[in-house]
């Protein structure tokens, strides 16, 4: 049995480097209401689907508090890609002070 990739918001350098790029898995009203800057939205619904539009390359998922990010996670590393669950999601990402922008035109929150 493998163990699916994780990190937490302390383990990550800040900012993120630009080889990371992030696959945001929760609804679109959460990511609406705040979500990491230049994330891809895609949720997690939908990511079978959707595989096509993952970006290559090292990528960071998360979701609310790392849960439906964990399954996305084990579905991309099962196709081989080089796919990291964020532990603790959103709520950990703000927490500690990270950058979230938001569509509603209000201040950033993650619901």
């Amino acid at each position: 049995m493998t163990t699916m990739p994780q990190t937490s918001v302390d383990e990550l350098p800040d900012p993120l480097p630009e080889d990371v790029s992030v696959l945001d898995v929760r609804e679109p009203y959460e990511w609406a209401a705040g979500h990491i800057p230049g994330a891809v939205h895609l949720p997690l619904a939908e990511l079978p689907m959707k595989l096509h539009l993952v970006p290559g390359g090292r990528v960071l998922v998360v979701c609310k508090v790392g849960g439906r990010s964990a399954h996305a996670t084990a579905q991309l590393t099962q196709i081989g890609a080089d796919a990291v669950n964020l532990a603790g999601g959103m709520l950990a990402w703000t927490h500690a002070g990270r950058p979230v922008v938001s569509e509603t035109g209000g201040p950033p929150q993650v619901a």
